[in-house]
Order: structure tokens, then sequence, then C-alpha cells
């Protein structure tokens, strides 16, 4: 008989995030092994459906937390799942998060929790108002509910000392996220192109992701803008929805709102940009390297472990856009480096970021 594992998360399709696509791939093998039921936030139209779990969506609370809407609090709902579960998987702290944490820990039941992000960072650089205040609260709550929790899965050792750092001392293991590398991989550019859209002739720089302001968007469209005065050919796409930006508001800027396969889009792209202030691990980088894509990035979380600056990647520094606008001149004007880097990447996530070993990992735990 398969043991019976609840899921909780605040972030969930059709909210599509570094963090709902973890735990979509994760059910695939999952659902293999235990009898799984999900709780996620009721998000607005595109209600995604997996066959073979329960699902159960909580109504959102109608105010915006930068660009994230939170779930109703219901703990006594939550707690009556949590009590009927074998072991809980937790992947945010959320209003959702915390109350299975909290009701794990009242019912003893082993909770497990992915570090996808670190949250303080996260939350402080998410508003507009009030970053300094944010930041100390949030760094306070997250260190009382992880400390709560049996076991910490981190992506990397930085995550790990970090956590750590911060008084966090709940147990933690060392689980890096992953790709599945024979769906995300190259194809001819004509193609995909085409595919969606685009002319062939087009040179397109891409970004995929929730437009949130730790994103920081606005500093990949500002130089774009630079850089269109000199291509006309060139394209701006971004793949997702999130926050209005006034900059990504000119020509030669597409956006593709609500998009529920990214991976068309990967294809098409030339070359990928991560513009972000705070990231974690970045399944979104990781995802366009599979891809074989030249990929220009901020050294933030992980990233700085796998993206080696002229060998597989380009880096530049959070918020430069003059800088980050000369590294896109640079892989414009140079297409056997795009290449270069592209086959380099792609290498780096097959040899050091597969998929397979990530929820093979995942799941060794979730059993024990």
């Amino acid at each position: 008989m398969k043991k019976k594992l609840l899921i909780t998360t605040d972030c969930f399709p059709p909210r599509w995030d570094g963090v709902a696509r973890f735990i979509v791939n994760s059910i695939e093998t999952l659902k293999q092994n235990f009898d799984i039921t999900v709780v996620a936030p009721a998000f607005d139209d595109h209600l995604h459906k997996i066959k073979g779990i329960k699902l159960l969506r909580l109504p959102l609370i109608p105010i915006r937390f930068g660009d994230i809407y939170f779930a109703l609090p219901k703990y006594w709902t939550i707690k009556r799942l949590v009590n009927d579960a074998d072991v809980v998987f937790n992947q945010t702290i959320g209003t959702i998060g915390i109350c299975s944490i909290l009701a794990a820990k009242s019912c003893n039941k082993k909770i497990i929790s992915y570090i996808h992000s670190i949250e303080w960072q996260l939350a402080a650089k998410s508003v507009q108002y009030f970053q300094k205040t944010t930041l100390r609260f949030v760094k306070l709550l997250t260190k009382w509910i992880y400390n709560k929790c049996s076991l910490l899965i981190v992506p990397s050792r930085g995550v790990e000392d970090l956590l750590l750092k911060n008084d966090i001392i709940t147990r933690k293991i060392v689980i890096p996220l992953g790709v599945d590398v024979k769906k995300f991989m190259p194809r001819n550019k004509v193609l995909a192109k085409k595919t969606i859209g685009i002319s062939p002739s087009t040179l397109v720089i891409g970004f995929c992701g929730r437009i949130g302001r730790e994103k920081d968007v606005p500093t990949l469209c500002s130089a774009f803008c630079l850089i269109k005065k000199e291509w006309r050919n060139a394209r701006l796409l971004i793949v997702g929805e999130g926050l209005e930006m006034e900059e990504c508001k000119q020509k030669g800027v597409m956006i593709t709102g609500f998009v529920d396969n990214v991976l068309p889009y990967y294809q098409a792209m030339d070359i990928f940009v991560l513009p972000s202030l705070t990231e974690t691990s970045s399944l979104v980088t990781m995802e366009a390297m599979a891809c074989g894509l030249p990929i220009v990035v901020t050294p933030v979380g992980s990233i700085r472990e796998y993206v080696k600056d002229g060998a597989n990647g380009l880096v530049f520094a959070r918020g430069d856009v003059k800088g980050l606008a000369e590294q896109l001149r640079l892989l414009i004007r140079n297409k056997s480096l795009r290449h270069k880097l592209g086959t380099a990447a792609r290498k780096t996530i097959v040899e050091t970021r597969n998929w397979n070993k990530t929820i093979t990992a995942v799941v060794r735990k979730l059993k024990v």
C-alpha cells in the first residue's frame, strides 16, 4: 500500500514559475510511489489539472503582495489533511506553507520543505515600499517556521550555509535542482521561430519567468532599447506574466502573457537573459542552458556555481543596463561565440544538473 503524501504550496499553475514547474515535474514520478494530495491557491483561469492526484484549491485573499496573491489561511482544513498524511512535502512559506508546517508540528507528522528561494530576500525585492521592514519581518518569520520542519532540502551548499548563518538549525540535505535534458534540448532555429510566428531572420533576445520586481525585467528592457538602435531586426521576447513594466512598453518587445508550454519559446531564442536581483537556483536559466542557448545572467544565488563567465555564459552586474547591453552586443556580433557558449551551457546541465538525479534523491528522502 502506497504512503500518503501531502504536497503544500503557495505557487501552482496557472501561476507558472520555477516552484510550480518543480512540483508538476515531481508529481509525475512521486505518484508512482505515493498517493498524492496537493493543497494550492485557486488562481483564476487556466486551472491546471493533473491526473492521478487529489487537488484542493483554497480561495485567494483579495490583496496583492508585490505580484503575488496568497490563499486564505484555512488552518483547520489543512490540519485535517496533514493528520491524514504520512509525510508532508512543503514548497513555500506563504499562508498555505505556514499553516501546513504548524499543523504538521502539532500532529507530530514528518514535514520536509524544499527551499526554492531565500524568502526574506525575495519578499524584500518583491515590494515597492518598506523593503527593509519587510526583509527583517520575513527573516524572523522564516527562521521561526523552518525551525519547526523535520528536514530542509536545499539546492546548494551556499543556501545551506546562508540558512545556518541566519540561525535556521533544522537538519539540511543538499539536492541540486535539475532539468529534464531529454525534453529541454536545442532545435533548428528556423523551424523553432516559425513555430511561434517569428520571422527566421529575426534575432531573438529572450527572458522567461514570472514578471516580478525581483526579476528586474526593466533593466533588460532598457538594455534592449540601446541594442535595437543598432540592430533593427532584433526582438525582445518576454515569456510570462506579472506586473506591468513601463520600460517594456516599446517597439520590438513581445510579451506572451500566460504560456502553458515554454519549450518552443526557449528554442526560438538566440540569446537568453536573466537580470534577476535575487535567485536561489534559477530553473529557467538551467532550462535555457539545456536548450543550448548562450546566456547572460546576474551572479546571484547558486548561478555562480554552475555559470562560469566566458566559459558557458556571460555575467553582468545587477541593474547594470550598459553592462548588459555590452554583453548583448558581444554575442550579437559573434555568432561563433554564441554557439560555443550555448554548447558548453548544455554540456554543463547534462553533466551536473540532470532532473533524474534530482527526483531520485527527493523520492528517497520522502520514503525514509
